[in-house]
């Protein structure tokens, strides 16, 4: 028979794990391990649907609450933004949440706090119950991505890791597109009320579906005992053999946590430093290249470049339809063709796009004509590349680059990064187009999407084909750094099986 060395709960006292023979071959693998792993990666990744639907809804009612509350440009990007502030918040008290409880837990608890959010903005007597409202609101999107991907990452395979965790950016980009619908053919027929709160409902949906779906393995090991993770790891594997692999390296993983290396202490320990760099990094350029800030404020921005309000929301409807069509490419290529390879290639594109978008607002071309074509070709162009590129890989870097011992502490400081970036730019881009103008705006974004390519190519490497241990054991071996030839950073004996299953 076979048996593995496994780790139990924490010893409170010597904070050395303690250690418990289990015979693998005693454990039954789920025949339909493959379905359940797609469904919880699936519903845990509709949480990634309701931030783009909570989030791209605004575009499409800010015009119609702005008429019904009377609201300048400062009080309509203070409705805008307080989802923004919220999901700062709502990061870091998920981070503590999901280690406590487990990332499973805290999903049902932050699909909770979605209906109570979108129930309440619906609600909204005056512009201050709203603005409160969508904090509410913003506490959950901010909980969402932070629990969430690392919840599917700790699910996934390591060959399947990519694809499975951006399928949290495939359903952002369906949210928002369904958002652009809504709001184009139902604004009249429906008002602004039951455009936010319609949310309700899949958020209902998930709470109650995520009390049937697996616990995360890596979680229940150190929190559980190694019983409990290999019952759930079953569920989802589809052989003993990639059971007894994956536990084998949980356990060599979990034996080398010193405690100076758990929580909040070891997350800025210098061998973790190399992956904080590079994951926020990569979390602040994915918010202040601009992207988030076409969501919102393209119709606003089509509108003073002489567009009608019709116009200006088709083609918002454009900008959402590429956004999903982009992300769904990238969670289909992420793990093939690379993360930082991918975010190399598309970078440029997107600076040049931007640069182009600059220069057709300055030209100010009359509607209908080429140039007002052009304004809308470079708009999509900058979609397709930021969501194709850098948006693919900004949640998936901060779910894989950190050690387990610290996860749910830095990927708390991960989301946070993303919603402060993307607060930032929101609560600023409406006055800087009116300081500075559409055209400088447009290239002061270029330039930042510029500096994300250089970032990209100094400090991050490649992490696709490699597991979440493989990822710790580089960072502990000062091997994280970035190659030329975008090597990946697994061990090289391992590196043949990395490709191939990649």
């Amino acid at each position: 028979m076979r048996y593995v060395n496994v780790i139990m709960p924490n010893d409170t006292k010597t904070s050395r794990p303690a250690r418990e023979k289990i015979d693998l071959s005693q454990v039954e693998v789920s025949p339909n391990a493959k379905l359940i792993l797609m469904l919880a990666a699936m519903v845990a990744a509709i949480c990634g649907g309701l931030y783009g639907y909570d989030t791209g809804i605004i575009s499409g009612t800010l015009p119609l609450i702005g008429d019904d509350f009377h609201l300048n440009s400062t009080m309509k990007e203070s409705v805008a933004s307080a989802i923004l502030l919220g999901a700062v918040f709502g990061a870091f008290v998920a981070g503590s949440l999901s280690e406590k409880f487990g990332r499973r837990t805290t999903t049902c608890l932050v699909s909770g706090v979605f209906v109570l959010g979108a129930t309440a903005c619906a609600f909204s007597p005056d512009v201050w119950s709203l603005i409160a409202a969508r904090f509410v609101l913003g506490l959950a999107v901010g909980g969402s991505t932070q629990v969430v991907p690392m919840y599917i990452s700790e699910l996934a395979p390591q060959e399947r890791r990519g694809s499975l965790v951006t399928m949290f950016n495939v359903a952002i980009g369906l949210g928002i597109l369904i958002a652009n619908i809504i709001g184009l053919t139902q604004r009249t027929n429906w008002g602004w009320r039951p455009m936010v709160g319609i949310a309700a409902i899949p958020a209902f949906l998930v709470f109650v579906s995520m009390f049937f779906m697996p616990k995360s393995p890596r979680w229940s090991a150190e929190n559980e005992g190694m019983k409990n993770a290999i019952l759930h790891l079953s569920r989802i594997r589809t052989t003993k053999r990639a059971v007894r692999k994956e536990v084998e390296a949980i356990r060599e993983n979990a034996e080398g946590i010193k405690q100076e290396n758990r929580g909040w202490h070891g997350l800025f320990q210098p061998w973790v430093r190399p992956a904080l760099v590079a994951a926020l990094g990569v979390a602040f350029f994915t918010q202040c290249g601009g992207l988030e800030m076409m969501i919102y404020y393209a119709p606003t921005f089509l509108n003073d470049a002489g567009f009608g309000a019709s116009s200006a929301l088709w083609a918002s409807l454009g900008v959402a339809i590429v956004y999903c069509i982009m992300t769904i490419l990238g969670c289909l290529f992420v793990d093939r063709i690379g993360r930082r390879r991918l975010m190399l290639i598309m970078g440029p594109g997107a600076a040049l796009s931007l640069v182009g978008l600059g220069i057709m607002f300055m030209l100010h071309p009359a509607a209908g004509s080429a140039g007002s074509y052009l304004i809308v070709a470079f708009l999509l162009l900058f979609m397709m590349f930021n969501s194709g590129g850098i948006q693919v890989c900004g949640w998936l870097l901060g779910a894989e680059m950190f050690p387990l011992s610290m996860r749910g502490q830095a990927t708390s400081l991960h989301a946070a990064t993303l919603w402060g970036a993307d607060l930032l730019v929101t609560s600023t881009a409406l006055t800087m187009a009116e300081g500075i103008g559409l055209t400088w705006t447009m290239w002061f974004y270029a330039l930042v999407n510029l500096a994300s390519v250089i970032f990209v190519f100094f400090f991050v490497p490649e992490t696709s084909g490699a597991s979440l241990e493989d990822i710790e054991d580089a960072l502990v071996e000062n091997r994280f750094r970035p190659t030329r030839d975008n090597k990946r950073i697994v061990p090289e004996e391992d590196e043949e099986d990395a490709r191939s299953a990649a």
